[in-house]
């Protein structure tokens, strides 16, 4: 039976960090399931979901921390289970666009939070537009449960879109998997 950590990282952005990590994971003996890494700023983020047995988990928490602070990352570590699908209907990639406001990403979680809609990946982007103005790009993954109904969403989605004024594009996904 496999067991799973997840770790998050956060800290100054320079080369080799990500191979440094990889590089202990194996000495520990666990296997990398699942990884995302980004920049905010000058900051380096790494999010890491490791698979092992419980010795090789805990060789892992007990070295992480060196290794934390010869990098100079802040890091934290939790033990989890894998993760058990769910039974959706559906699975949504929204794209809001338009410029951009304060509030807009509230609005838009607090939209499917009152509608029970589980969130499968969020990913957000402001920049400023060739005449100056600043513009946001907003993408959702929304796995949809049964119980909801897919074109009353659909309608509700682009009512809330023209709310906000922003552009929004919906598309259904293949592969339900979450």
């Amino acid at each position: 039976m496999s067991n799973h950590l997840v770790v998050t990282a956060m800290g100054a952005d320079r080369p080799g960090i990500v191979s440094k990590f990889a590089r202990l994971a194996s000495e520990c003996d666990c296997d990398i399931v699942d990884s995302r890494m980004a920049l905010f700023g000058n900051e380096f983020t790494l999010i890491m979901m490791l698979s092992g047995s419980w010795p090789s988990i805990t060789k892992m928490e007990s070295t992480l921390p060196s290794l934390s602070v010869e990098l100079e990352l802040m890091t934290v570590m939790k033990r989890t289970a894998k993760h058990t699908p769910k039974n959706y209907i559906s699975r949504l990639e929204v794209n809001f666009s338009g410029f951009d406001q304060r509030g807009t990403m509230k609005k838009i979680t607090q939209f499917l939070a009152d509608r029970s809609l589980d969130l499968g990946a969020v990913k957000s982007h402001a920049e400023e537009d060739d005449t100056g103005e600043p513009t946001q790009n907003i993408s959702l993954t929304i796995n949809v449960p049964e119980k909801v109904d897919l074109e009353k969403l659909e309608v509700s989605i682009h009512e809330l879109a023209k709310e906000l004024s922003l552009e929004c594009t919906l598309e259904h996904m293949q592969g339900i998997d979450s």
